[in-house]
């Protein structure tokens, strides 16, 4: 297995960062070069309509420039992430000790200076504090934690996330991570970290050698992780500690058998996550670390190696993703719209120059002639957009009614599937008025956790349907585009009278619209949509919409808040009464609890399916919508711009003589410059391939 130590690591972020800043560099020498040339035209022959372009390549120049490699790190308490993040960063930064569990969700970027703020969910002012009121002011005792998760509370409810800054090489070579608080937390805050899930790179799951797999955790993954095409690294933690465990420590062979039995149920429990189009990636994304020894090491000698620890290996894994995949994934759209504006310019000035010595009239005539080629883009404007709502119809309503059904048919599997959620049963907390709210409090926590796991269910069963609705829709736009540059080349054959020539493109590059090309999913100027495949190539995350107006709206609370704890317990304890205390077995209480938990579910489900048939329809509709919205005013634009830069041309020489052999000149240069420099940024983007080759 490949390894890398730090210092290689660090070398090869800094690499990525300084080709980010180049190719950010060379999209604003285009952005001020086509400014300046819209400002000189409105003196000259008129502008050529490159708003969109300015716009477009500033946005991708910015993010670029803020671009960092995004790391969520999760896993349950006492896992060790804390000591893991730590040993990663090479500092003793996050709480780590025997006791405190870090009870925000944290985000570690680089700054200057070191310091902490704490957001606010409730309006109050962002606090900042030093890192021993962190420490001291937002960790929480295990056993704290345990009652929190028991009684459905969070530890700091008015608090939404800290953000820790420091001068640290890893944060500065551009890495964020974002620490979560453990799994077991609450369901809500499983929520607000599965809202980081869907805006990061790669995910970080730790798990503990001596706690493989527990149900937390592959409820976890079950429900938030598996089948959403995200990134993950497993890392079994205190790898080490396998060997302590033993009768005999020096017995190899013991270990030998240990080692395997464990390696044996972990890759029962993920290798399903460790797949990308049927290739097994096990061995790329598992890996045995020690981050303990890690640290202590890295304590003492920062640069020293950590051969033995797990991590060489593990980075080298994760410095192959992050640069070699990701980093040309996102130069590569640089590039895309760098090609793009290049080919919009020379477009608009081989329109421009055969027109510059028309007089206005005939000008004017000319325009007149491609009127019902103009009707033509706005024709097929319509088609593509009346094409995505209906299929936004189609499947909010296809989709809402599955979720209905799926809803009246959870009683049919009640009794088995509850049966796995029910906590231990004891008759005697039941009539103890003094364990009685203990009793209740279980009870309902299970049901809450059947309730999400089967909207988890739902929501697996539901996106491979929404995966081939916007893969329908790329296809179309291809289609679209196709049709739409035939129209647009007749527009400039008629203006100029001349034959149009295809531009020159590199190998395989698209030649569709600027529009198409982002309804097709070739470019994305979004800095979320970063984990995954959010869909077949459409250039917005259409899963983070649902998840934000799930999360918002709460769909699994309201169907709880449905079954409250007395609704629930009334039914609930009238069988358990029934029973008599001298026939409470355990298994007799449980099948009895099932029972009266079917019928009271069997009640109200009815209405839960309708009343939160509209919200889902609703959520469903407002991804298509988002995508609608984009495409549309993308397809303006470009029509307008053309429309407009025909206005600017009659308009100019209305007002003035132009002198056409100055501008005949200012128009080549202009050419000259934007192709040198989207070329300046093809070679920056192949120098980086070979670089990380």
């Amino acid at each position: 297995m490949a390894k890398i130590e730090t210092a290689n690591f660090l070398q090869d972020l800094d690499r990525v960062a300084t080709f980010r800043a180049e190719i950010a560099n060379g999209l604003d020498s285009i952005v001020g070069t086509l400014t300046l040339a819209e400002s000189q035209a409105k003196t000259n022959s008129g502008q050529l309509g490159l708003n969109r372009e300015i716009e477009d390549l500033a946005k991708a120049s910015n993010n670029l420039r803020k671009g960092v490699f995004r790391l969520l790190v999760l896993g349950d308490m006492k896992r060790g992430k804390s000591t893991f993040l730590n040993a990663l960063i090479g500092e003793k930064l996050l709480p780590s000790d025997v006791n405190p569990c870090t009870a925000l969700l944290t985000v570690l970027r680089y700054g200057s200076e070191k310091k902490v703020t704490i957001y606010f969910n409730d309006g109050t002012e962002p606090e900042t504090v030093d890192f021993k009121q962190f420490k001291r002011n937002y960790t929480i005792d295990p056993a704290e934690a345990k009652i929190l998760e028991r009684e459905k509370k969070q530890a700091f409810p008015t608090v939404d996330y800290a953000v820790v800054e420091y001068p640290l090489p890893l944060l500065e070579k551009g890495i964020e991570i974002v620490d979560s608080p453990g799994l077991n937390d609450t369901e809500a805050r499983n929520e607000l970290s599965l809202g980081y899930v869907n805006n990061c790179h790669a995910i970080l799951f730790v798990l503990r050698a001596s706690q493989p797999c527990t149900l937390g955790e592959r409820r976890y993954l079950e429900n938030y992780i598996k089948g959403r095409g995200l990134t993950v690294f497993f890392l079994i933690n205190a790898w080490d500690q396998v060997r302590e465990s033993l009768i005999d420590p020096e017995d190899e062979e013991e270990l030998e058998e240990a080692e395997y039995k464990l390696r044996r149920v972990f890759q029962a429990n993920l290798a399903e996550y460790c797949q990308i189009e049927g290739e097994d990636i096990y061995d790329e994304r598992v890996f045995e670390i020690s981050s303990l020894n890690a640290l202590r090491r890295r304590i003492k000698e920062p640069s020293g190696s950590l051969e033995g620890t797990g991590f060489p290996e593990f980075m080298a894994a994760l410095n192959t993703y992050l640069t070699k995949e990701r980093g040309v994934s996102e130069l590569r759209q640089s590039k895309t719209l760098a090609r793009q504006a290049e080919h919009h310019v020379r477009e608009a000035i081989a329109r421009r120059i055969p027109l510059l010595g028309e007089d206005a009239d005939r000008l004017k005539q000319r325009i007149a002639s491609v009127e019902p080629e103009f009707q033509k883009l706005t024709e097929i404007r319509d088609k593509f957009q009346g094409e995505i709502l209906s299929l936004r119809d189609q499947k909010a309503t296809a989709i809402a009614d599955s979720f209905r059904q799926y809803l009246l048919n959870l009683d049919k599997t009640f009794e088995s599937d509850f049966l796995h959620y029910q906590p231990n049963l004891n008759f005697l907390d039941f009539i103890n008025a003094g364990k009685r709210q203990e009793f209740e409090d279980a009870l309902m926590q299970a049901f809450e956790q059947y309730i999400n796991d089967k909207l988890a269910e739902w929501s697996r069963q539901t996106e491979p349907e929404m995966n081939t609705a916007f893969l329908q829709l790329s296809r179309s736009a291809a289609q679209y585009g196709a049709d739409y540059n035939q129209v647009t080349n007749k527009i400039t054959e008629k203006l100029t009278g001349q034959k149009v020539q295809p531009l020159s493109t590199s190998a395989g590059e698209d030649s569709s619209p600027a529009w198409a090309k982002w309804a097709m999913g070739l470019f994305s100027l979004a800095r979320g949509n970063l984990a995954g495949v959010a869909m077949a190539g459409a250039g917005f995350d259409w899963k983070s919409i649902l998840l934000n107006y799930f999360t918002v709206i709460g769909i699994s609370g309201i169907i709880v808040s449905v079954f409250p704890a007395a609704a629930l317990m009334g039914p609930v304890g009238l069988a358990l009464l029934g029973l008599g205390v001298g026939l409470v077995q355990a298994d007799g209480a449980r099948k009895e609890v099932v029972k009266a938990a079917k019928k009271e579910l069997v009640k109200h489900l009815p209405h839960v399916a309708q009343e939160q048939w509209q919200t889902v329809y609703n959520a469903v509709k407002e991804c298509f919508d988002v995508y609608e919205r984009e495409v549309s005013d993308r397809m303006n634009d470009d029509i307008q711009s053309r429309q407009a830069e025909l206005d600017n041309l009659i308009e100019q020489k209305e007002t003035h003589e132009i002198n056409r052999s100055a501008e005949l000149e200012r128009l080549q240069t202009l050419e000259e410059e934007v192709v040198a420099e989207s070329r300046h940024i093809e070679t920056l983007y192949e120098g980086f391939i070979k670089a990380v080759s």
